[in-house]
């Protein structure tokens, strides 16, 4: 527990990287690159270059790779095989507390998908607003979002301490408001002075609703799992996040967003300019809402098992 905090913390920190590239680098109509803060309509945040970056840094990792200490694998004889594909991870649902920290992982779940997918659209789209159209949050969201990973960064180190004094159940309640207040600033906020602050206030906060959840979530499937259980019970743990948690997310959100959001179209200098604009503050209580729920109904429904919360 104590050591993957600060080996995962590397990993965010080159999602900031990533992150900053995408929003500055620009490519004119004549072909020239260069690092804009400005408004400009090349920057690589809102074309497809931003994919071509992320598969040219997928085939560099790939390739670093290759460059790592070999492992070597225990190989087990008289393995049934449900247990050789991890299906033996879901006799954990026997259990009530183990099943309930399951089910609630894939309504967090749900909650991540909703901001890695709505918050940058989210704050761009305010550039068809007159009054946002040249302020700095609206032109460079990427940024703006990338505070989220330096708080997640930030936070990664202070999860042991939390989980040895208060215990899985604490810390995940907090994640859960934190999730309560991401959602909540965006739908208050927006890109002009004082309004920013509730944006930056929302990315701060983030830090708290994925680390405390994610990371921590982890960590607690580890330390309740039997050795030659926990290589499963990790892949149920992302099964429930990222596999079903972000598909429900994923569609239970561009639903809402649909119907709540009052789409029309508005032109902005020529019609080569044009952004869909909706009232998002609906959606973000709606979401706000919905953590808020998952938070009442985690914190009467699961019960730790360990009283003393050490880990």
């Amino acid at each position: 527990m104590k050591h993957f905090p600060p080996i995962r913390v590397f990993g965010t920190v080159g999602f900031i990287a990533t992150m900053w590239f995408v929003n500055c680098a620009c490519l004119s109509d004549s072909g020239e690159f260069f690092f804009t803060l400005a408004k400009e309509s090349g920057k690589f945040q809102y074309t497809y270059w931003q994919f071509a970056v992320s598969g040219v840094l997928g085939v560099a990792l790939f390739l670093y790779c290759l460059t790592l200490p070999v492992c070597e694998v225990v190989k087990t004889s008289g393995r049934k095989l449900s247990e050789m594909l991890g299906l033996d991870a879901f006799r954990l649902f026997k259990q009530k507390r183990m099943a309930l920290f399951f089910l609630f992982s894939m309504l967090l779940g749900m909650s991540l998908q909703v901001t890695n997918g709505y918050a940058g659209p989210f704050i761009t789209h305010f550039i068809a607003e007159p009054a946002y159209a040249d302020s700095f949050a609206a032109n460079n969201a990427t940024l703006l979002v990338s505070l989220s990973q330096m708080a997640e960064a930030l936070c990664i180190l202070l999860i042991p301490f939390f989980l040895r004094r208060y215990g899985i159940k604490v810390v995940m309640l907090i994640a859960m408001v934190a999730w309560v207040l991401r959602f909540g600033f965006f739908g208050l906020g927006d890109p002009a002075f004082p309004g920013v602050i509730l944006f930056i206030l929302s990315c701060v906060v983030y830090g708290v609703a994925f680390d405390f959840f994610n990371v921590s979530g982890g960590l607690f499937v580890d330390r309740e799992c039997t050795p030659d259980m926990r290589a499963s019970g990790q892949g149920l743990f992302m099964l429930m996040t990222n596999g079903l948690g972000a598909t429900i997310g994923t569609l239970a959100a561009g639903a809402v967003i649909d119907r709540f959001c009052a789409w029309k179209m508005v032109t902005v200098g020529g019609e080569e300019n044009s952004y869909l604009m909706g009232d998002w503050q609906y959606p973000w209580f709606i979401f706000s809402a919905f953590a808020l729920v998952v938070a009442v109904l985690f914190y009467f429904l699961f019960q730790e098992k360990d009283k003393s919360k050490s880990l």
